[in-house]
Order: structure tokens, then sequence, then C-alpha cells
């Protein structure tokens, strides 16, 4: 089987998405999977869907036309702001955006006009964590500027959080969410139907008994692709951490210095890394590099210790582990591991099923 690979259990991903949906769901919380890790993959999507996830999030609107195109029965939201230059397919293929500027904004509601459509819109809120946001003294000024451009639905508020910056949800920022969307409708008489008060940073808020105010939808593509929450990296209670794991093959086996010798200069990638002399180790390489995946990303299994890596090369302290030229080790993978393996055309993808394996190049 071609190496490097992505193996991607669809059977743990649709447990890991039905068990957030059922217990959020306990708490008036609704589940919006992210599927920009995945490229919009449709097999990965429909499992969600069955999951009972109340729709799809994307960033990018070419992975919201793949799903499209594959027909997922699913409500679409793009959940980065839209380029002026893609309005048009916004409206055309999404059902909702989350947006911050007037200028797009307008551009969107002439397009939807165009089309003869109504395109729903997510306003998203600056509550700390400095990416993308309205300033929250500017929150009104926005609602009655979507409200006065015919094409436009105001759907909800959001926010984003711990993404930039690392800022936690917490008591304080979520209940300034929940006192804004109040604001909104008492001010314009309306009824919000999405409070979106983040991703899955906000799991150990959300499932910890907290006051959860208005918020009544979370963005969740960590926990429910890696099985963990994104402020410490934790492992969520009751879901799998391995349902997609890097597979890479070895291209070379030999024992050698730990430490290198020579005038030491920049390496390809910044600086060269302290390292401590721990005489002959045997060092395992492997095809796969930064060009592959983000190696700062990978865990390997138990006894081997990831010691560098190039464009092209993981370098691997096995210990005293038989490994041989031609065998595969297996990794996990953080969610920036994750989305850059799924974005390299020299990265398989196979997917297991419960029947048996369909393997995508």
């Amino acid at each position: 089987m071609s190496t490097p690979r992505l193996e991607i259990d669809l059977d743990k991903i649709h447990h890991n998405a039905r068990t957030l949906v059922e217990q959020l769901g306990r708490r008036g919380i609704a589940v919006t999977a992210v599927t920009k890790a995945t490229l919009g993959s449709p097999e990965i999507a429909r499992q969600l869907v069955r999951a009972g996830v109340a729709g799809l999030g994307d960033s990018r609107i070419e992975n919201i036309e793949a799903m499209r195109r594959a027909r997922i029965p699913a409500t679409m939201t793009l959940v980065r702001s839209p380029m002026l230059s893609q309005v048009r397919r916004v409206v055309d293929h999404a059902d909702v955006s989350c947006n911050t500027e007037v200028r797009v904004l307008r551009a969107l509601a002439d397009a939807a006009r165009t089309a003869g459509r109504v395109h729903g819109v997510v306003l998203m809120v600056e509550l700390g964590d400095l990416r993308e946001g309205i300033l929250p003294a500017d929150l009104e000024d926005v609602v009655r500027e979507v409200l006065d451009l015919p094409g436009l639905v105001l759907t909800g508020i959001g926010t984003n959080l711990a993404c930039q910056n690392g800022i936690a949800p917490d008591a304080a920022n979520m209940a300034e969410l929940s006192r804004l969307a109040s604001t909104i409708e008492t001010t314009f008489g309306i009824s919000l139907d999405v409070v979106s008060g983040g991703n899955s940073a906000n799991l150990a808020w959300a499932l910890g008994g907290a006051d959860l105010g208005r918020v009544d939808d979370l963005r969740l593509g960590e926990a429910v692709l890696l099985g963990r929450e994104t402020l410490r990296r934790d492992p969520v209670p009751g879901l799998a951490t391995d349902a997609i794991t890097l597979v890479a093959e070895v291209i070379e086996s030999k024992v050698k210095p730990s430490k290198p010798w020579g005038t030491v200069g920049l390496t390809a990638f910044g600086a060269a890394p302290a390292v401590v002399d721990r005489g002959d180790r045997r060092r395992a390489i492997l095809a796969v590099g930064h060009q592959d995946t983000d190696p700062a990303g990978l865990t390997p299994g138990a006894g081997l210790e990831i010691v560098g890596a190039s464009s092209d090369h993981l370098v691997v302290d096995v210990g005293r582990a038989a490994i041989a030229i031609g065998d595969e080790l297996t990794f996990q993978l953080d969610y920036s591991a994750l989305t850059r393996a799924m974005a390299s055309p020299f990265v398989a993808k196979v997917i297991r099923v419960s029947s048996g394996i369909a393997s995508h190049p």
C-alpha cells in the first residue's frame, strides 16, 4: 500500500461526531461539524451527517462546492469571511457565511439578488483573541446594515477564540456573547437562530456545567476528527483519538552518533536545534517531511522519538526497536499535521469502513 498515507477510520469519526452531538445536545447546543481539515471529503461528510450534526462548516468555498457536487444533504456554512472575488460562488453554494466587513456584506447582497437567492449571515464578534471579528461597540451598526440589505438574512452572531492568541472561552466572554445576542434582539425586534460560541476549545466550558446563556451552537473540527480539545490538546473523554493516523515508510536504518560534527549554520528550516550527545543511537529515516505534513505535530509510538525533519525526511530515534528498511511506522497527528497532510498530493488517503478499505490517491 502506498506511503506516506493517512488512514481514516470512518467508524471512529462517526462515533466521535455522534458522541458530541448527544453530549452537547443534552446541554442545548447543536454541532456544526467543520470539514476544512478533510478538504471537504464527501465520505467523511456523509458520516458526519449520519451522526446527526446540525450542519457542515468549511473555510474554503472549493470544499463546499465539492460536497455540493457529491450531493451531501446538509446546511453548508462558510466559516471564513468571504473573499470579495468569490462572493458569487459563496451565495451559489453556501447557505450561510460568517462575516465581519460591511463592504463584503454589500457585495454578498448584490450577488444574492442577482442570483435570485437569500443568503444567511452570521456576524462574527471580536471577544479578545484578535483574529476576525467586529468590535462589540460596532456590532449594532453592522446589524442595522445587514437588516437593510435585500438578499441577506441575519441568521445569528458568533465568535472565535483560542486560534490566534490562545484566549480561552470562559464565563466572562461567553456571557458577553449572550448579552450581545439579547441586546440585538431587543434593539431590532428580531430573533437570532444561531449564537455560535466557538470551536473545540469550548468543550470544557460547554460540558462542564457552566451557564451557557444564549450559546446554542459550536463549530467542531479537531474534536470530531482527532478526539481532542484545543486549549491543551487533552483527549475528550469517550472519543477516539486515533480516527486518523499517518503511516510512513523507513528508507534508512543505521546506528549513528547522536551529535553532529562540523561548523554549525542554519538548517533548511531555520536555526539548528540544540542537541544532547547520547552516544551512538539507531536512527530510522522515513520518507515524509515538511512538504507532506507538520513534523512537529506528529507523535510516534512508544519508545520512539522524532529528532529532526527536513523537506522530505523524518529522522526518528528508534532506541532498541528492530526497525528495517521498508518497515512502516504509524504516527498520531495534531490538527496542524492533519491539515497539511490532507492537502499534500504526496500523501495517499486511505478510508477504512466496516466492509473494507477504499483508497484515494
